[in-house]
């Protein structure tokens, strides 16, 4: 089967892996459809890693991604061939002590599709995952559309962490597909009001088409005076969805006392900072969000609640062998790209 593969910085090649067969009983066989772009396969792209997870040459990454089934093992009995499905790229024990807890995206032998010395990504014709990892869609979503669950999961997720949020004041930092999937999800829960922020002036646009009250850029404006202007005692809740220190500060100092942060966002550095007199005195509470744990099925309840997702998230499609294409795009930031995608197969 052919398979798109990292084959050094910047570069991606074709090159051709045997097709596995199911092994395991309770394991179905996808073909890949659409593989998302996410962040992470940036950094991969631009710099060969994230941390200490190092890309060995060829590697074929992707983890956003949708299909359909085409065979399943003896026991699989959710899917069945022709079904079109978004898939779950974290493969958990379902036997550690975190699994056991209902905790399976803290597994402590946790494999990721797409992570070095992990499992290899879905930019290929075929992968094999668990059952339990394969989420049947409706057919009003499209094959897009299901690409799209797994980084809305995330925004679910994150709402869910942060408690009642129903008639409470909120602040999106970072409205990028993580952080457009959470405006979404929050919507869904009846906040007072949303006051969002990006770098990128069409995301703003896109923030307040989508629902939020106030959309401002860090870069132009002081976005911490213009929402305190308008909420003078601070907000409820804040997710910073950007991964970026300077978010982290304008969250602190954005938040009510007794308020939450929530970091959606995943840094580029090691270590992040807070004013902690600040922390201490307003007595915030911290609320961090490992990826998403048993919200696949609330990501499709919200594709299916609100179609208008799939059009203000997923920007552009690329045939396959336009990957390098696809990647500078999103890495650039060019053409108003939100998320952008790699078509595999037929939609």
């Amino acid at each position: 089967m052919r398979a798109m593969a990292l084959t050094g910085l910047r570069q991606f090649d074709f090159i051709e892996k045997e097709k596995s067969a199911i092994s395991n009983e309770t394991d179905a066989l996808i073909r890949i459809t659409h593989v998302g772009i996410c962040g992470s396969d940036i950094h991969y792209f631009l710099e060969g890693g994230i941390g200490g997870q190092i890309v060995d040459y060829p590697f074929v990454i992707g983890h956003e991604c949708s299909g359909i089934v085409e065979e399943v093992g003896r026991k699989v009995t959710s899917v069945k061939p022709g079904d079109p499905v978004a898939l779950e790229p974290a493969v958990s024990c379902y036997d550690c002590d975190q699994c056991n807890a209902g905790r399976p995206h803290t597994c402590r032998n946790l494999v990721f599709m797409g992570a070095p010395g992990q499992k290899s990504g879905a930019l290929a014709d075929y992968v094999i995952l668990p059952e339990i990892n394969c989420y049947p869609v409706p057919r009003e979503i499209s094959l897009a559309g299901a690409c799209l669950v797994e980084p809305l999961s995330i925004g679910c997720y994150a709402t869910q962490l942060a408690g009642k949020i129903k008639d409470k004041t909120l602040g999106i930092l970072g409205t990028g597909p993580i952080g457009l999937g959470t405006l979404f999800s929050v919507l869904d829960k009846n906040p007072t009001n949303i006051y969002s922020t990006d770098k990128l002036d069409f995301r703003n646009d896109i923030a307040r088409e989508t629902g939020a009250v106030y959309s401002g850029n860090p870069e132009t404006v002081d976005i911490v005076k213009e929402i305190r202007t308008e909420v003078p005692e601070g907000l409820d809740v804040v997710f910073e969805c950007c991964g970026q220190q300077e978010a982290l500060d304008q969250g602190i100092r954005l938040l009510k006392p007794g308020g939450s942060l929530v970091i959606v966002g995943i840094p580029s550095e090691h270590r992040i900072s807070f004013d902690v007199s600040a922390l201490r005195r307003k007595e915030i509470t911290i609320v961090n969000v490992r990826r998403q744990n048993h919200c696949m099925k609330p990501a499709i309840q919200l594709l299916k609640q609100y179609p208008e997702i799939e059009s203000r998230l997923h920007t552009h499609t690329f045939p396959v062998a336009e990957t390098n294409q696809a990647f500078d795009l999103v890495a650039n930031y060019q053409d108003g790209v939100v998320k952008a995608m790699i078509a595999l197969g037929d939609s």
